[in-house]
């Protein structure tokens, strides 16, 4: 039988491989639990880190579906299902722009993902303005951390997958 690779058909599938994309559908939903307080209001979230490497090492498919998949948690524990849609837009556009960009492509697609995040937020949720606002800088500085670590991580992982 000839196999044919549609899903990702750029990525060599081996055991390491196939590990670690498993490991990042999986892995934003338990990172998602952890928020470091700043003291300023707002949190430093980890979940972004997961979606991003899926992002910079399976392109926009693998970024797409690690939102997919490791936004399950957050969305339900605080009963917002829009929370997936806006995760699958930030792996999703990091995968697009990421071989051109590397981490500005993060920014990027947080750009892109803003005006879904405002309007669920604001419309659909009912969250207070000043609310959102914090959200958003907690993103904005959490997506910008995570962006810089994982450009840099994964060289070193492409490297460990070959």
């Amino acid at each position: 039988m000839n196999y044919v690779n549609i899903l990702l058909p750029d990525v060599k599938w081996n055991t390491k491989s196939v590990g670690l994309f498993l490991s990042l559908l999986v892995l934003p939903n338990l990172l998602g639990m952890i928020n470091l307080s700043t003291g300023f209001g707002f949190n430093v979230h980890f979940f972004q880190i997961a979606i991003f490497i899926a992002a910079f090492i399976y392109g926009p498919k693998g970024g797409l579906l690690s939102g997919l998949f490791g936004s399950a948690y957050s969305a339900m524990a605080m009963g917002n299902p829009y929370i997936v849609v806006g995760n699958c837009i930030l792996g999703l556009v990091t995968g697009l722009f990421a071989k051109k960009f590397n981490a500005m492509a993060v920014g990027l697609a947080f750009m892109v993902q803003l005006p879904w995040l405002v309007a669920t937020d604001y419309y659909l949720i009912h969250m207070p303005l000043p609310v959102i606002t914090l959200l958003v800088i907690s993103l904005a500085l959490s997506n910008l951390i995570w962006a810089l670590v994982a450009s840099k991580m994964t060289g070193h992982i492409k490297g460990m997958l070959a």
